[in-house]
């Protein structure tokens, strides 16, 4: 059996074009493929009109991979790389497979000895990173803290200390409708030296990264809002 290759399309952080970042050549490529698999089928179509296959979407072929995707459902999507076909998985929004179910597909991928090409594209993790001023020689990705408020509060506790133990910058998320509830708890909870990075709507017009001590986020807190944020800490 031929398979084709998975490739690894990165989205937008929000609502810019395409181009603005997103390199041209990884456009060209992608108005070349046509099956997607993708974490919402609704979200992947206006990107990739936007990225140039407007008029085309119907001639498309897609499958969803999200966080209600039974694993064993996976398995089936062998089939769309028979006979050479190319495969490009998209998420909802920057660099698939990082925080991310499409790392199943991946992970499908090296199993049967598809080659995998990721492309480059914009990664909220990193821009934030970059832009905090924190530690980016040593730092961990966290990924989504505890929903419960007690539980959250006590991973923070746990990732302060790990941070100050290891001089370690920590990269943590939040789904949007909880930013402003995490930045409650982390002021109330971590010391008051520590400095924290708040990065919103990255690459966006209105963007917000802002790094300052927690004692000085007590005294000016902002409202964070729903708005798609990283956290950078570092004790």
């Amino acid at each position: 059996m031929t398979y084709g290759r998975l490739y690894l399309i990165p989205a937008p952080l929000g609502d810019n074009e395409p181009l603005e970042v997103i390199p041209g050549p990884v456009l060209e490529k992608v108005r070349e493929i046509r099956t997607f698999v993708v974490e919402e089928v609704r979200t992947a179509r206006r990107f990739l009109s936007r990225a140039g296959l407007k008029g085309q979407i119907a001639g498309l072929e897609f499958r969803e991979l999200n966080e209600h995707t039974d694993l064993r459902e996976t398995e089936e999507y062998l089939e769309l790389f028979n006979d050479g076909n190319d495969v490009g998985l998209i998420s909802e929004a920057g660099l698939p497979a990082v925080a991310d179910p499409g790392a199943a597909l991946v992970s499908l991928a090296h199993r049967h000895g598809i080659e995998v090409i990721p492309f480059v594209g914009p990664s909220s993790l990193m821009l934030a990173l970059m832009a905090s001023g924190l530690d980016g020689q040593s730092f961990a990705f966290r990924g989504y803290l505890p929903a419960k408020a007690d539980e959250r509060k006590e991973r923070l506790r746990t990732i302060e200390r790990l941070s100050a133990t290891h001089r370690q910058t920590q990269i943590f998320i939040e789904t949007p409708y909880r930013n402003d509830a995490m930045l409650a708890d982390i002021l109330s909870v971590c010391k008051g030296s520590t400095r924290v990075c708040i990065a919103a709507d990255i690459t966006l017009p209105d963007a917000f990264i802002r790094t300052r001590t927690v004692e000085q986020w007590r005294a000016d807190r902002p409202s964070i809002g729903k708005r798609p944020c990283v956290f950078c800490l570092l004790a």
